[in-house]
């Protein structure tokens, strides 16, 4: 399960990845230049942000596993029209309707998360999942930038064609869960359907007077950890209504007031504006940045993958690790610490001269910048009540999807300008790949004034230090609407 999720958004990661990595071929065949192909990307993740609510209510209210599956669907089939695109203008359809499918994956996994894994373990597995998210990007760099060679159709064929064996295999593999927690799955389960058939999940029952409890018994380590040090919940922002029955307006209005929730999706949309635009042009930076041939190219984006897989992977155990120690704030200051020192390494990294020296440098900077992820994802689910996870993740993608939607279109704007190329001119000269020293200039300028981003990203972090343990106290008292297994509503035609 834990490898569909995985894939899930392996399919996002590439086909993000996939734009930047043949825009030096879309640039020469279609004569357009960074501001274009950055609305290549842009387009998609406006249009998801749009659908985002109402997919959350409906993640919220209906099965999951079949609107997970259909939206992969016909995710794949849009990729599909990208490939026989005949012009710019065609081709920038199609990624307005792959907008539209992608909308689903984010509330639809993070709501499944909560449900499938107790709280002790889901650091630890939203970095396997986003795993998958970083090894999607790698493929969409790697594999893409290679058959571009040959046409870059041929990349977005490719891209397509996953998707409708995944689709498949998740309505058939995954059964959906019971909401609130009730079909955890525990170490050593070996058949998914036989888990959540068997019925809700058994809590340990509560610590007596001066009782301490293994770590290892503890089901939500961070309101447990709450609880013990005696944090009061906010009265203002317990929620005492059945989150399930709320209006999309209240709804949204109740997830916008949680103090560490706003902190932390305006950490999360600076980290992810940085990457998005990093990820779109950064083949086109090392290709003429360094002056690296196209296998050159793919190898460092190699490294810089295995760099944040690593990060992902590590962060995720040393946080859980953490909290079973009684560290509450480890899931807002580790992400915040990140950020920092992300924006600190990439420095010399982009302004270095010489390829060998700077790319482990960004390596380094690479792995703190996907290591911020699993904590962060994880902290949401302990602040907010389990009826909600759906449009609190729907609410913090549309923010996230936005600040990913401007960043390419910011990046590759600013840089022709720093260039002097016109929107309408490609940087690209007879040979494609091959980008003038200006507009190589212009992405590294580009590059360097908005590391800022990062830097404030995690000053944003380090403010929630403060606000997490009382929101965690707050959504353990909350109604959360889902202590009693309930039966799916079936949607309608």
């Amino acid at each position: 399960m834990i490898a569909i999720f995985g894939a899930v958004l392996a399919l996002n990661g590439a086909d993000n990845a996939t734009v930047g990595a043949v825009a030096p071929q879309l640039e020469h065949a279609f004569h357009i230049g960074n501001t274009k192909i950055g609305l290549l990307s842009s387009v998609a993740l406006l249009i998801g942000a749009v659908f985002t609510i109402p997919v959350g209510m409906l993640v919220d209210r209906i099965k999951r596993i079949p609107m997970l599956s259909l939206s992969i669907l016909l995710w794949s089939v849009a990729s599909l029209l990208s490939a026989f695109a005949g012009s710019y203008s065609s081709l920038l359809l199609t990624r307005l309707l792959l907008g539209a499918v992608t909308a689903t994956a984010g509330p639809a996994i993070a709501s499944l998360t909560g449900d499938y894994f107790p709280a002790r373990e889901r650091g630890r597995v939203y970095a396997y999942i986003l795993g998958g998210e970083i090894g999607g990007t790698a493929v969409g760099f790697i594999v893409s930038g290679s058959v571009a060679a040959i046409t870059w159709r041929a990349a977005f064929l490719l891209l397509a064609i996953p998707g409708f064996f995944l689709a498949r295999e998740l309505y058939r593999t995954v059964p959906e869960p019971q909401r609130g927690g009730h079909s955890w799955l525990e170490p050593g389960v070996m058949d998914l359907k036989e888990a959540v058939a068997s019925g809700p999940a058994q809590p340990p029952p509560p610590p007596t007077e001066g009782e301490e409890l293994p770590p290892e018994e503890v089901d939500d380590l961070a309101r447990e950890a709450v609880r013990r040090l005696g944090v009061e919940p906010d009265p203002e922002l317990v929620l005492t209504e059945d989150p399930r029955t709320m209006g999309i307006v209240d709804a949204v209005r109740y997830i916008l007031s949680i103090p560490t929730n706003i902190l932390m999706i305006i950490s999360s949309s600076l980290g992810y504006f940085y990457f998005a635009g990093l990820s779109t042009f950064a083949l086109l930076f090392v290709r003429g940045h360094y002056h690296a041939s196209q296998p050159e190219a793919e190898l460092v984006l190699a490294l810089l993958v295995a760099g944040a897989l690593a990060g992902t992977l590590i962060s995720g155990r040393i946080t859980d690790q953490l909290l079973r120690r009684g560290v509450i704030e480890v899931r807002v200051w580790v992400p915040a610490l990140c950020y920092l020192g992300a924006a600190a390494l990439l420095v010399p990294g982009i302004l270095g001269s010489h390829l060998t020296p700077a790319v482990w440098v960004d390596v380094a900077g690479a792995s703190l910048l996907s290591a911020a992820n699993p904590p962060l994802d994880a902290a949401r689910l302990d602040i907010m009540p389990a009826g909600l996870w759906g449009r609190a993740e729907s609410t913090r993608t549309v923010l996230r999807s936005l600040a990913q939607a401007l960043a390419p279109l910011v990046f590759g704007g600013l840089a022709d300008l720093i260039a002097g190329i016109a929107p309408e001119q490609s940087p690209i000269g007879t040979h494609p790949g091959v980008i003038s020293p200006g507009a190589a200039r212009g992405l590294e300028i580009s590059f360097l004034l908005l590391l800022g981003t990062l830097g404030a990203a995690g000053v944003f972090l380090l403010r929630a230090r403060h606000t997490y343990p009382r929101d965690v106290a707050t959504a353990a008292a909350s109604h959360q609407g889902s202590d009693d297994p309930v039966t799916e509503p079936q949607a309608s035609a």
